[in-house]
């Protein structure tokens, strides 16, 4: 039913290391795609949530407010960020503002939110056990890999009393960071969207909420333990190339993201397991 661009595990790894490259060079040459006034948008998007919401966006909001709309999907976390920088694409959808702090710094990227929409809650899943004092010691907990989100992953842990991290442990804590691990767990640190995969393997693993949704789990029903909403920084956003904030149709399009529409489509879709951040 969504009509959107599929991008295979191959063409996304040489893309990634080719767009990687322009990110941190001359944009010359590319078509710059986020700054098109009257022009089509194109939007990179994991597809769950990210994607689904930019499709109903498309196919319900986005004629009405004379938004020409395109969504490519991507299933890593770096391309979306590299294509936006290059001007493959002209916007994207799939971050938090923790991660994208951490990319910038980290590849000198200038990417920048523009509106922030819902809240993926971070939760622990397991095949094995049904509650999280049931874990034995020496249990293995899968995590996922990428800077902030495996620290963000430790947190949850901690919050919840399996772990103990370091004072001052901060958004890039690995499991180094943990001061006291009573039940001796053993990590084992996977690409995100490979982690729910990991879940006959493992005694449990900590799963990003979109990456939760998109393997048929629901955050709010299967979890062992699930991240609180309240205060929780991170909400995910629409995000572009710095200066291109203003572009017309980006204003369009955060003004349809942030709607009525879309937030009764996120609550009705998703059932808790994606949350309106607005």
């Amino acid at each position: 039913m969504r009509n959107t661009a599929k991008i295979t595990t191959a063409v996304l790894a040489v893309g990634a290391l080719t767009l990687g490259l322009s990110a941190c060079g001359s944009d010359s040459g590319s078509e710059d795609k986020s700054a098109s006034p009257g022009g089509t948008l194109v939007v990179a998007a994991s597809a769950v949530p990210h994607a689904q919401i930019l499709d109903f966006v498309k196919d319900n909001l986005a004629a009405d407010a004379d938004l020409k709309l395109e969504v490519k999907e991507f299933t890593d976390y770096v391309t979306p960020n590299t294509a936006t920088q290059s001007g493959e694409v002209g916007a994207n959808f799939f971050q938090h503002k923790p991660y994208l702090d951490d990319f910038n710094k980290k590849n000198k990227t200038t990417i920048a939110p523009v509106v922030t929409v819902h809240l993926e809650p971070l939760g622990l899943y397991s095949n094995k056990v049904k509650k999280l004092t049931d874990l034995k010691d020496g249990a293995t907990v899968a995590l996922p890999n990428d800077t902030t989100n495996e620290a963000r992953a430790l947190k949850l842990l901690d919050q919840n009393g399996l772990i103990k991290l370091k004072a001052g442990a901060g958004n890039d804590a690995t499991p180094k960071d943990i001061a006291e691990n009573p039940k001796k767990i053993q990590f084992k640190e996977l690409e995100a969207a490979q982690v729910p995969r990991s879940l006959d393997d493992v005694d449990a693993a900590v799963i990003n909420g979109n990456y939760a949704v998109e393997a048929k789990l629901s955050p709010k029903d299967d979890s062992l333990v699930l991240e609180a909403a309240e205060g929780n920084p991170y909400g995910n956003f629409l995000a572009v190339k710095e200066g291109n904030e203003k572009d017309p149709q980006v204003v369009k399009l955060v003004k349809l993201l942030n709607s009525p529409e879309v937030k009764k489509f996120i609550q009705d879709e998703y059932d808790g397991s994606v949350i309106p951040a607005f």
